[in-house]
C-alpha cells in the first residue's frame, strides 16, 4: 500500500500532503454530496500511506461533512482490524484494503453493499467477484526493483525473472518483505504461488534465502534501509517494491536509476467501502463517492504512487516509460487467496526458518 509507494508509498509522504493540499487551495468544488444537505462527522479508516490531514480538509470541503481520517497500519493490518471490529466499527468508511485481503473482509460482512453508479468507466472490471461491498479506488503492481546503475558499474547483467535471482551472481543482493507482516510481502507471496504453483513456491522461497536474500518486516525498512537506491547506507541492488517506484528515482536527464522487473509483478487493487453498523452511513457513502471523484482521482498518482481507476485521471507523462503496469501479472482469484493465504504464510515462515538454520 499502498511505495514510492503505494496499496503500498511512504517515499512521497511530503508530496502527498503538498499535492492534496493544492486541492484545498483550488477550492475543492466536487459533485460528491455537494447537491444535498450534509451534516455530521464521518470517520474514514485508512492504511498508513494515506495523506490524512490534507484529505480530511479536501473531503470535508467537497462533501459538506466533517471528515476525520484515522490511520490503521498497512493494508493487512487495516483488514484485520476491520474484521476484528465487525459489528462495532471504529469508523464509518474505510480505504486501503487490497485484493489480497478483500475476500476476508467481504466474507466477514464488514462492509455494506453499495451503489456502483459513481464508478468510472472500466473500473467495474476491478470489483471483487460476486460482491458490491468493496469499491476499487486505485491500482498498481508489486514487483522486484533493481538499481540499474549498480549493475552497470559492477559489470553484471541485471536479472529479469524470478528464476534469475537464484543464480550465484545475485547472491546476497536481494531484499524481500515478510509476507506475514507486510501486505507488499503477502502480494509477492501470492505471485510466487501463481507462478510456481502450490507444489513449488516453498522451494523457491527456500532457494532465495539460501542465495542470501534478506527479509525485512516493512517496506520502508527494505527500500530506504537496504536498497542501494533508497537512501544512504543501502547496499543491496534488488528490492521488493512497486512497478511505479522507478518514477521516483528519475535523474536530471530524464532517465531513471532504477527499474521494475515486470515479469515478477502481482496486481494490487485498493478498495474503499461503507462499514456495516456505521453511525453515519450517508456521510460514509459521500466520502467513498469523493474517493471516486475526478478531483481526488487526479491526485492519486502524485500522492500515493498508484494508478487511479479512472482512466481519464491525471498521471505523470513519465509514468508511461518508468512506471508501466505489467501486461501479464502473476495473479490468483481473490477467493483462492482468501482460502490459501494463511497456510502459505505459515509454510513460508517454516521454510525460511529451516533454510536460515541450515
Amino acid at each position: 500500500m499502498r511505495t514510492p509507494v503505494p496499496r503500498r508509498r511512504a517515499v512521497l509522504t511530503a508530496l502527498a500532503l503538498t499535492g492534496t493540499a493544492a486541492l484545498v487551495l483550488a477550492g475543492c468544488s466536487s459533485d460528491a454530496g455537494s447537491d444535498t444537505e450534509a451534516s455530521g462527522a464521518v470517520t474514514l479508516i485508512v492504511h498508513d500511506s494515506f495523506p490524512n490531514e490534507a484529505f480530511a480538509e479536501a473531503a470535508s470541503a467537497a462533501t459538506g461533512y466533517d471528515v476525520e481520517v484515522l490511520g490503521s497500519g498497512d493494508g493487512g493490518e487495516l483488514a484485520n482490524q476491520l474484521v476484528l471490529t465487525q459489528g462495532a466499527p471504529l469508523g464509518d468508511a474505510f480505504f486501503g484494503v487490497d485484493q489480497i485481503f478483500a475476500s476476508r473482509v467481504v466474507d466477514a460482512g464488514v462492509a455494506e453493499e453499495t451503489s456502483t453508479e459513481h464508478l468510472p468507466e472500466g473500473a467495474a472490471d476491478l470489483m471483487v467477484e460476486g460482491s458490491q461491498a468493496l469499491v476499487p479506488v486505485d491500482r498498481g503492481a508489486t514487483c522486484f526493483n533493481i538499481d540499474t546503475a549498480w549493475f552497470a558499474d559492477a559489470g553484471i547483467d541485471a536479472p529479469e525473472t524470478y528464476e534469475d535471482l537464484l543464480q550465484p551472481e545475485y547472491r546476497d543482493l536481494t531484499v524481500l518483505l515478510d509476507p506475514a507482516a507486510s501486505s507488499t510481502g503477502a502480494s509477492f507471496l501470492v505471485g510466487t504461488v501463481a507462478h510456481f504453483g502450490e507444489d513449488a513456491y516453498a522451494d523457491y522461497w527456500s532457494d532465495l534465502v539460501e542465495n542470501g536474500a534478506r527479509i525485512e518486516q516493512g517496506w520502508s525498512d527494505a527500500y530506504y534501509g537496504q536498497f542501494s537506491q533508497g537512501g544512504e547506507g543501502g547496499t543491496r541492488p534488488i528490492v521488493l517494491s512497486y512497478s511505479s517506484s522507478p518514477a521516483a528515482t528519475i535523474a536530471d536527464d530524464g532517465s531513471s536509476t532504477s527499474a521494475a522487473l515486470l515479469s515478477t509483478c502481482s496486481s494490487q487493487v485498493e478498495y474503499a467501502g461503507v462499514l456495516a453498523g456505521a453511525e453515519n452511513p450517508e456521510g460514509a457513502r459521500a466520502v467513498v463517492d469523493y474517493l471516486l471523484s475526478g478531483e481526488f482521482q487526479d491526485t492519486i498518482a502524485e500522492t500515493m504512487y498508484m494508478y487511479p481507476v479512472d482512466p481519464d485521471a491525471a498521471v505523470p507523462a513519465e509514468w508511461e516509460q518508468h512506471a508501466p503496469l505489467p501486461d501479464e501479472p502473476n495473479d490468483l482469484p481473490s477467493a483462492d487467496v482468501a482460502a490459501g493465504l494463511t497456510e502459505w504464510q505459515k509454510t513460508v515462515a517454516d521454510t525460511v526458518a529451516e533454510s536460515s538454520a541450515g
